[in-house]
This record gives structure tokens, sequence and C-alpha cells, in this order.
């Protein structure tokens, strides 16, 4: 594929699209070593008669400060079958901590959507098409500090983890695509992000992290980045967090069932105090009335 060309990065499926009203976020996903989603407004921004749309950054309070990307990109709608409904032009655009997003308010007249064939059973698919041409990063850690290492920038106290992942793995990075350095740099970024990441406690990981980190595995992977030892490692670690939650699963039932058997015992407990009569011994109520007779008797005699 060109350089110049823009890539599918992202399949969105919209349901019962007909009775939305409000704007529709996209989960995240990965792009140019950057983290994205995109949003929808069913009923227009500002042009009623036309749907919006917009790629926006995704969880920019997570930036260090400073930061910038600049993208290209253009959307295609398919209605479900996969046929083609409309498509976007081509565009730049630029994104700081001032505009979090940018793309089309008049992406495609509403009318469209009133044909059923268009709009087949009331599902719109929308297939985000991107570029990256430009990333900074900007925080605690100046430009300064940034050093040359094989066609990446990375920060100085990168280096030694970098240089380790060059020497266990000589050719992961031999056939990445992109060339501009920002760009690499910024794949390099996201995949000393997920190296870290997996090398945490399996139990530690929400469903939601791991989706988004095998959606950073999936991006480092479509640009030529050979990480299958990194993809074993997420698989691992998929692995066993399903493992301790089915254990965590298998325990909870198995209290279950011990605080159920437990209920089932006390009421039988209870019934049978209701079923069965407190008899009194008739041996007992005559030594009661002949310890009463001769407390009387020791009286009168006193």
């Amino acid at each position: 594929m060109n350089e110049t060309e823009l890539q599918k990065t992202f399949t969105w499926e919209i349901d019962n699209f007909s009775v939305r009203k409000f704007p529709i976020e996209s989960t995240v996903f990965s792009s140019g070593g950057c983290e994205w989603c995109v949003l929808v407004r069913p009923k227009g921004d500002g042009f009623e008669d036309y749907l919006s749309l917009y790629l926006c950054v995704a969880n920019p309070k997570s930036l260090q400060p400073g930061w910038k990307r600049r993208a290209s990109l253009h959307f295609i709608m398919l209605n479900q079958s996969g046929k083609e409904v409309h498509r976007t032009s081509e565009r730049c655009g630029f994104f700081d901590s001032e505009i979090l997003g940018w793309g089309f308010r008049a992406a495609l007249p509403l009318n469209k959507l009133q044909d059923k064939e268009l709009l087949e059973n009331n599902t719109l698919i929308i297939e985000v098409y991107t570029r990256v041409t430009e990333v900074v990063h900007q925080g605690d850690e100046t430009r300064k500090e940034m050093v040359d290492f094989r066609g990446f920038n990375v920060f100085s106290s990168q280096v030694t983890s970098v240089s380790q992942i060059f020497a266990k793995y000589p050719k992961f990075a031999v056939d990445i695509k992109p060339k501009a350095k920002a760009v690499r740099t910024a794949y390099m970024k996201n995949l000393l992000g997920l190296i870290k990441t997996v090398n945490q406690p399996p139990e530690s990981f929400t469903e939601t992290e791991l989706v988004k980190a095998y959606s950073k595995l999936i991006d480092l992977m479509g640009v030529g980045f050979k990480v299958d030892w990194l993809k074993s490692k997420l698989d691992e670690v998929s692995s066993e967090r399903k493992k301790k939650l089915d254990a965590d699963a298998a325990r909870v039932q198995e209290l279950e069932e011990k605080v159920k058997n437990l209920e089932l015992e006390l009421d039988k407990e209870k019934a049978k105090s209701y079923t069965e009569p407190n008899f009194v011994s008739l041996n007992d109520d005559v030594s009661f009335t002949t310890t009463k007779s001769n407390l009387i008797r020791r009286k009168r005699s006193d």
C-alpha cells in the first residue's frame, strides 16, 4: 500500500439507527500510534438535514501538555449487506487540546437513509480511513532529552528498553510502513506502553482494558511490526485472567450452594419446632406438686 493512501482503521456498526436522536460515541481504537474514537450526530450539528461525523481524540486528559496531532481522514457508510451508501471527501485535520474533534458537519444527507435498502434492517455501518502524518508529545521530558535510535525518536530513559527489544527480536521493526519519524515514534511509544501493560498482573485487567490492548496490538501489526511474541504474552494474560474469573465464579457458586444448604437446614428445624408439641412429663408435674405440698407443710410446722 502506498504510504500516501489512507488505511481502513476502524469499522463501526450502529443498529436501530432511525430512532437515534442523540450523539453516539464509538469504542476507542488505535491508528498511527494514537487512540481515537468516532462521534456521530444522527440529527446533525447545525445542519438538521445532514448526519454529522467526527474523528475525535480519545482520553485527551491522559496526554502530556502541549500534545498535537495531524491526520487525514474520510468515512465510508454502508448498509448491513456491505453496499456503499455514501463516502465523504478526504480532508486533513489538526488536533490539540483546543481542537479535540474534527470531521464533517454535513457528512450524509438524511433523506438518503429514508430508503429501506440503504438503511437495511435499520443498521448503518461506518468505515473509518485515516493516515496520521504528525504526532507531537511534550511533557516533563523535553525534546532535547530525545535521541535517535534506529530510526525512532525515543526518550533517553527508554533507550535501554528499546535496545533490549532489538537485541531479542532484531527484525521486529524491519518492515514497518510509516516512514515519517514522528509517526514511527508514536508507534514505538504505543509499543512500549503495551509492553508495560501486559506485564501487569492478569487480574488487574478490566474487559475494556483488554480490548484496548488488543486494539493497539492489531494496529501495530497492521503497519508491519512483527510482534507475535507480544501477542503470545497478551493471549497468556487473557487466558490467565479468564481462569481466575472462572475460579472466582466457581468459588462464588460453591459459597452460594453452602448458604442454600444452610437455609434448607434452618427451614427444616423451624418446621420441626412448629409440628412437634412441647410435652410436659407427668412425673415432673407430680414432683412439682409434691414439692409444693412439702413446702406448705414445713411452713405450718414452723
